[in-house]
C-alpha cells in the first residue's frame, strides 16, 4: 500500500513557512515532473498556469485583470495565495512580476513556479530584487523519505529508510511518479516522454537553438559520461560543431535542469584541475553503470542539501569535486561559507578510505572526511562526529542531510 499513496514533501512546510513569515514571492524552481504544480496547487487560493490560454490573456494585458480575476479587489480576512506556474515562458515575465507585485503585495501571498531556472537575480534585465526568494525542488531521497517535516538544523541525527524504498530510490529515481508507482515499464516510458518533453517543447518554445538533433546527440554524449568530466573540445569533434557551442548547449541543458555541473576545488590542491566540470544526470537511474549510477545518486543528494542550506539561509554553501594532474581525485568536496567542510568519496563497496581522501582533507583542511558506501547497511551513528577518514553507509549518512 505505501507505494501506491503519495508521499509528503519537504517543500509544503517550507513554503508553508515561507508564506507565513515573508511578505516576498516565492519562487519555487526544479525539474519538470518533481511536483512543483502538485505542491502549488495544493498552497494555493488561486492557481494561474502560463499553458491555459485565459491566463495568457490576462498576463499579457494590464494587471488590474490578473488582480480581478483572483479576486484580490475583494476585501478578505486573510491574503490568499495566488500560484502563478510556468509564467517564465511568458517573454517579458520579470517586468510584469515586478509591476504586479508593487501594486498588490499588501493584497496576497504569491508563489510562482518553473521548470526552468529562475534565478534571475544571476542575469541582466529587470530587477526583482527583494521581492522574492528563490527555493530550489528537488525529488524525493533519503533524507526527504524519513523526514519530510522541516527540522532547520544543518546536520541532523540518522533515521533508518525502509528497505523497499531504498531499492525503489535506486531502480525507479527520486521523480515523485515513477518513485511511488514502482513499476519498470512505467517508469522506462514515463522517462521517455520526459525526455521528449524536454527536446520538443521547452527547447524549441523557450530557446534560439536551432539544431535540435545536435543538443540531443550532446545529451546522450553526456548521459554515457555521467560523472566524468566535460571536454569540450572533444565532444565538439564528435558532433562537429564549434567547443562554444558545446559549452553553451550544456549550459542549456543545465538551465533545464536536465543535469548540472560541478566545478574543481583548487584553492590549497597543488597541480589541481581548475577549469573542467564534471556532469551529472538529475534521474540517475538513467545511469547504466552501477558505479557511476551511485556517483550520480549521491550528487543528486549533496547538490539537493546545498540548495536547502542556501535557501534557508543557513550559510553560503557550494558543491565542488577535487583532482590534480596527477590524477589524484575525491568525488565531492562541499564548502561552507567559502572553507572546505567535509570531503566525499563514492564507492560501492570498498570500506578501506582512499589515500586520496585522507590527503586532500590533510591539504583543504575540511574538518571531515567520509567514503560513502553503497553496500553498508544503516548505521545508526552520526558520521558527523568522526574526524579523519571513516567509511560510512549511504543510507546513514545520506538521511543526516536534507
Amino acid at each position: 500500500m505505501q507505494a501506491t499513496v503519495s508521499r509528503k514533501r519537504i517543500y509544503e512546510a517550507v513554503l508553508e513557512e515561507h508564506l507565513r513569515d515573508n511578505r516576498q514571492m516565492a519562487f519555487l524552481a526544479g525539474p519538470r515532473q518533481c511536483g512543483k504544480t502538485t505542491l502549488a496547487k495544493s498552497l494555493s487560493d488561486r492557481y494561474f498556469t502560463w499553458d491555459d490560454l485565459e491566463t495568457r490573456r490576462l498576463v499579457a494585458g494590464d494587471a488590474a485583470g490578473l488582480a480581478g480575476a483572483a479576486g484580490l479587489n475583494v476585501v478578505r480576512e486573510s491574503k490568499p495565495v495566488l500560484v502563478l506556474d510556468e509564467i517564465h515562458k511568458f517573454v517579458r515575465w520579470k517586468s510584469f512580476l515586478k509591476g504586479f507585485f508593487d501594486l498588490y503585495e499588501d493584497r496576497m501571498r504569491m508563489i510562482v513556479t518553473g521548470s526552468a531556472r529562475l534565478d534571475i537575480y544571476k542575469r541582466g534585465g529587470d530587477s526583482l530584487m527583494g521581492r522574492y526568494f528563490l527555493y530550489h525542488m528537488h525529488p524525493l531521497g533519503v533524507a526527504e523519505l524519513v523526514r519530510p517535516g522541516l527540522d532547520v538544523h544543518e546536520i541532523h541525527a540518522p533515521r533508518p529508510v525502509a528497505d523497499a524504498d531504498w531499492d525503489a530510490l535506486w531502480e525507479h529515481g527520486g521523480f515523485p511518479e515513477p518513485f511511488v508507482r514502482r513499476d519498470r515499464r512505467f517508469t522506462v516510458r514515463w522517462r521517455k516522454l520526459r525526455r521528449e518533453q524536454l527536446f520538443r517543447e521547452d527547447l524549441r518554445d523557450l530557446t534560439k537553438i536551432s539544431d535540435l538533433a545536435g543538443i540531443r546527440i550532446l545529451s546522450e554524449l553526456l548521459l554515457a559520461r555521467s560523472g566524468s568530466q566535460i571536454v569540450a573540445a572533444s565532444l565538439a569533434r564528435e558532433i562537429g560543431v564549434a567547443e562554444t557551442t558545446i559549452k553553451a548547449w550544456t549550459a542549456t541543458l543545465e538551465y533545464f535542469h536536465e543535469g548540472f555541473c560541478v566545478r574543481p576545488w583548487f584553492r590549497n590542491i597543488e597541480n589541481s584541475i581548475r577549469k573542467t566540470p564534471k556532469w551529472y544526470q538529475r534521474d540517475w537511474c538513467e545511469v547504466a553503470d552501477e558505479g557511476a549510477r551511485f556517483e550520480n545518486l549521491v550528487a543528486c543528494h549533496l547538490l539537493k542539501a546545498v540548495d536547502m542550506w542556501n535557501d534557508l539561509g543557513l550559510g553560503d554553501y557550494a558543491l565542488y569535486y577535487l583532482r590534480n594532474k596527477a590524477k589524484e581525485e575525491v568525488d565531492f568536496l562541499v564548502a561552507k561559507n567559502g572553507r572546505p567542510w567535509f570531503l566525499a568519496e563514492v564507492k560501492l563497496s570498498d570500506t578501506t578510505p582512499t589515500r586520496a581522501l585522507a590527503a586532500m582533507q590533510e591539504a583543504t583542511g575540511a574538518a571531515h572526511a567520509f567514503q560513502i558506501v553503497r553496500n553498508l547497511p544503516y548505521v545508526d551513528a552520526d558520521a558527523f562526529s568522526y574526524r579523519t577518514p571513516v567509511a560510512v553507509s549511504a543510507r546513514s549518512f545520506l538521511s543526516q542531510l536534507f
